[in-house]
């Protein structure tokens, strides 16, 4: 009996082991499984939502076109430069070439391929380190978009889970679009279209079969197949081998495989182009002061902006050719802009005779030649440039073209000897005694023939009669912006004596060419923002500044060759055949400036020849700007319509001497004050300050003469 109370007893503590055991193991798996929750929780805590996908997050670089649209000037971008385009743009030979060399099973599996994860793990374990990847397409967008390429637990789980619910949520179709637009491509390119902008500079709807595949084998490496590294074999080979597993797919025929693999291929080189550089920094400036550098880094803005590359283009080699062939005077570097007159819209600017290239001529005092300060921008003297605007002030005033004005040796300070040749006068004033260019005195003319030949001294005259004030006014009208202080300026303002900048004066002649209607000044034709919405467009309000027959007027004369010929002569570079071209040269003391601005009804143009620090060159304007002036304009008005000018009104007064005829020998001012083209109570001459400085020029001409 005790025996078998012994047995008994043993046998219950047997009994009793496994199910400690069992109990031991149970609270063991109960841990692994807590602990793999918590593991999970602490993985996915601050997981991102795959959401972000839709919610417009996405990083793009804002690019700037040209008017048309298809030539990209510049792209602003952080540290990725992204461009995103719709699935339905990319060839279907694209979307085949990417599934078949990264995930064959894309459209058949769920998110996780776990055939080609047993493969990848085998091969790694055979090589004793991490180097197969099983990772379908859509792990690789996971881990492009949120995670790091680091192999850790952490990243690996994170990626499944994401990838899983990524899988969920979206067709596969809405996956690959996203893994096409997001797919680093080598340095700071992100993308199909990035990538196809820089290695092939076309857009992504235009690669072809070969390039395409191309693009799909550096997914795999994309900094060590680089076309621009030392394993271009590589990559063309890794290319010809996708198009043979093309072809087994089914996705393509034999035909376009061989025809594929024997493309030759042209990589673009791998500079960060600026086209039109002058033109897009100025674009630029505008968007950083609008929108924010940060924005425009990551907001894939779409800025179409009025240029036109073709004239572009032309216009920077017509500058960079005129120039070296003027450098023997000593002129090192020039400028030009053309915009419509009707629109307002710039179609060129060349701010320098080369962006990329190097300063020249350099002293303590600056470069004659710096490459990338924008001429056109800068403040330069205009000289007779500047004319037509005080004719214009003078006939607002009453005076016309047939007017008669004294083309003779006249000192207009009024403290200096009107005969005798002084420096100063009284009161220690500077003495003012203009010479005309030919350093000849003509008479008496019209207005027509003193602006036509761009006479200095009866331009003098003009400008006193039309007021220094009410000239400044009218050019302030016109869009001249930078001769505001009205004190600094004297008669000499007539022959530039105040300071512009290139731009605006070809924008202000802008207004001649439309018949005294002023057109705001327009870069951009229109913003779009990543989703293709507007948010700006060109501005299209026009006012009226100057009456349509002054404009015509002015238009007249300064297109009339035959009255400009006796000066510059009939075949001069203002000159074009065919055409009827308005325009106007200018040159300043010592010949520091050169310029020359004309224009059609449909086409302005403006050209300036100089050195950046202002050092005088040897020859005047017409001879230097106006040679580049004329080969640009004999090229680009061959892109237009042809426009003739309105003819002005032919007005008689009834006054002699407003309607071209000489009464006596008299001063303008003389009949002025006594006929009064106003119809005012006549007033005394003699009253007028410069009446005798003006009367003694006369008399001394017509004792010679």
């Amino acid at each position: 009996m005790a025996k078998r109370k012994y047995y008994r007893k043993v046998y219950r503590k047997r009994k009793k082991w496994p199910r400690r055991l069992l109990k031991i193991f149970g609270l063991f798996l109960l841990a692994i499984f807590l602990s793999g929750i918590l593991v999970f929780i602490y993985y996915i805590k601050d997981l991102p939502r795959p959401e972000k996908f839709t919610e417009g997050t996405i990083a793009q670089s804002t690019k700037i076109y040209d008017r048309t649209g298809e030539m990209l000037l510049y792209e602003i971008s952080g540290e990725e430069k992204r461009t995103v385009v719709s699935l339905e743009k990319i060839p279907d030979y694209l979307k085949w070439a990417v599934v078949v060399a990264e995930d064959a099973s894309f459209y058949q599996h769920r998110g996780l391929d776990f055939k080609a994860i047993v493969r990848a793990v085998l091969y790694d374990l055979k090589l004793g380190k991490f180097i197969q990847g099983g990772s379908t397409i859509s792990q690789q967008l996971i881990r492009s978009y949120f995670l790091t390429r680091k192999k850790t637990l952490e990243r690996k789980t994170r990626e499944i889970i994401l990838t899983l619910e990524l899988e969920r949520r979206y067709p596969k179709d809405q996956i690959l679009e996203w893994y096409l637009n997001l797919i680093p491509m080598g340095g700071n390119l992100y993308g199909m279209e990035a990538a196809t902008q820089t290695f092939f500079q076309k857009h992504i709807s235009d690669v072809s079969l070969a390039e395409a595949v191309t693009l799909a084998s550096l997914i795999r490496a994309p900094s060590y197949l680089s076309p621009y590294g030392a394993h271009l074999d590589e990559l063309l080979a890794r290319k010809n081998y996708i198009l043979e597993r093309m072809e087994k797919a089914g996705y393509l025929t034999e035909e376009e495989k061989l025809k594929a693999k024997e493309e030759d291929i042209k990589f673009y080189p791998n500079i960060d182009i600026i086209r039109a550089p002058h033109f897009v920094m100025y674009v630029n400036h505008y968007l950083e002061e609008k929108y924010g550098q940060f924005f425009l880094e990551k907001a894939g803005l779409k800025v179409y902006t009025t240029l036109d590359w073709e004239l572009q283009g032309k216009a920077e080699t017509i500058v960079e050719d005129g120039v070296e062939g003027i450098k023997g005077y000593n002129a090192h570097n020039g400028a030009l802009v053309a915009l419509s007159p009707k629109t307002g819209e710039i179609l060129v600017m060349v701010g320098s005779k080369n962006w990329y290239g190097e300063s020249e001529f350099c002293s303590e005092s600056g470069c004659k030649f710096d490459p990338k300060t924008n001429a056109t921008l800068s403040l330069r003297q205009p000289g007779s440039a500047f004319k037509p605007f005080v004719y214009a002030t003078a006939f607002e005033k009453g005076l016309t073209p047939n007017s008669i004005i004294w083309d003779t040796k006249t000192e207009f300070n009024v403290n200096c000897s009107p005969s005798a040749i002084q420096t100063y006068g009284k009161y220690n004033s500077k003495c003012y005694h203009p010479k005309n260019y030919d350093e000849r005195f003509l008479g008496s003319i019209n207005f027509r023939t003193a602006l036509a030949q761009s006479r200095n001294v009866p331009s003098v005259k003009v400008l006193y009669l039309a007021g220094k004030d009410e000239t400044l006014d009218l050019a302030q009208e016109f869009g001249i912006t930078t001769l505001k202080d009205k004190g600094r300026y004297g008669l000499s303002l007539v022959l530039g004596g105040g300071e512009v900048k290139l731009l605006e004066m070809v924008s202000a002649f802008g207004v001649f060419a439309k018949e005294g209607v002023k057109t705001p000044l327009n870069f951009i034709r229109k913003i779009e923002d990543s989703e293709g919405n507007i948010i700006e467009e060109m501005k299209k309000a026009e006012i009226r500044v100057l009456p349509s027959q002054i404009a015509r007027e002015i238009n007249d004369i300064l297109s009339d060759n035959e009255s400009r010929a006796p000066m510059f002569g009939w075949r001069s570079p203002l000159y074009l055949e065919d055409y009827k071209v308005a325009a106007k040269t200018g040159t300043t003391q010592d010949y520091r400036d050169a310029w020359t601005i004309g224009y059609t009804p449909n086409l302005v143009t403006g050209v300036w020849v100089g050195n950046n620090d202002n050092t005088p060159m040897t020859k005047p304007g017409v001879t230097l700007a106006g040679p580049i002036f004329q080969k640009f304009m004999r090229e680009a008005l061959e892109k237009f319509e042809r426009e003739e000018f309105e003819a002005p009104q032919e007005i008689l007064t009834g006054k002699p001497i407003l309607d071209g005829v000489l009464p006596g020998p008299h001063s303008v001012l003389y009949y002025l004050e006594k006929e009064n083209p106003k119809g005012e109570e006549p007033k005394n001459p003699s009253q007028d300050p410069q009446y005798f400085n003006w009367e003694e020029g006369v008399q001394n001409w017509l004792k010679f003469h």
